[in-house]
């Protein structure tokens, strides 16, 4: 069920921005829906906007030519869908999809180059996030390759889950073993060990946490490094 949300500053990020950015940024911003499933670019693509979720969560996915994927990272409310455009690329080998249904502001690609090459704040700002974002693809890389299932599935429903509202995700197993690159089967056994320990409760794709903690202590290192990087790199509010 998509959450309605017309405040940009649900937006960690553009709620970080001191006042005159803010009041400069405001105008230019414009709501946009995030249905689930929905493709903001695809590899290769020169990309016309950036995102900024306040309800919604995107999955970055890689693809491989036969069209299997494997989710690298995930964006919600606390971030951009789009660095490639202030990073100089333009374009990424990526692919941005909805993974969660909701709303978010869009900027221009011209827009936020604009601002990017002011300098000061914004600038900064949008460095940090990146940094941040990059420890994220490399946690999510280090996962993979040295971690259970089970510990990837708690560390991917942390992840989502501090990017939502609510404790409950719409999801079917087969979405899930595409994010993570995996078979469905890995997905039911290690969601069913997760029923089984009372932490979950799955149902007709849906996942509703019944125990963040017992996550927490189930899942690998990864999850604390990802979002402490996060916490540190990404404060409250910017110096003016």
């Amino acid at each position: 069920m998509t959450v309605l949300s017309t405040d940009p500053q649900k937006n960690r990020l553009l709620a970080t921005l001191p006042e005159s950015e803010w009041k400069r940024w405001q105008p230019l911003l414009e709501l946009t829906e995030l249905p689930l499933g929905k493709v903001l670019y695809e590899p290769g693509s020169t990309l016309s906007h950036v995102y900024f979720p306040t309800t919604a969560i995107v999955s970055l996915l890689y693809v491989m030519e036969n069209g299997a994927s494997a989710e690298i990272a995930v964006v919600g409310h606390e971030g951009i869908v789009g660095i490639s455009l202030f990073m100089g690329g333009e374009s990424t080998p990526s692919r941005a999809v909805v993974q969660s249904a909701g709303q978010g502001f869009r900027l221009s690609s011209q827009a936020v180059k604009d601002e990017f090459n002011r300098g000061g704040p914004v600038l900064h700002l949008l460095l940090r996030y990146t940094q941040a974002l990059i420890t994220q693809m490399a946690q999510t890389a280090v996962c993979n390759r040295h971690h259970s299932l089970d510990q990837q599935l708690c560390r991917w429903l942390l992840l989502s889950l501090d990017r939502l509202e609510a404790n409950q995700l719409e999801m079917t197993q087969e979405l899930i073993a595409n994010m993570l690159g995996v078979r469905r089967e890995g997905v039911t056994e290690a969601a069913l060990k997760l029923q089984r320990a009372g932490l979950i409760n799955y149902t007709r794709g849906r996942i509703l946490v019944l125990d963040r903690k017992g996550l927490e202590k189930r899942t690998c290192e990864c999850y604390a490094v990802v979002k402490n990087e996060y916490d540190r790199l990404l404060p409250d509010k910017l110096a003016k």
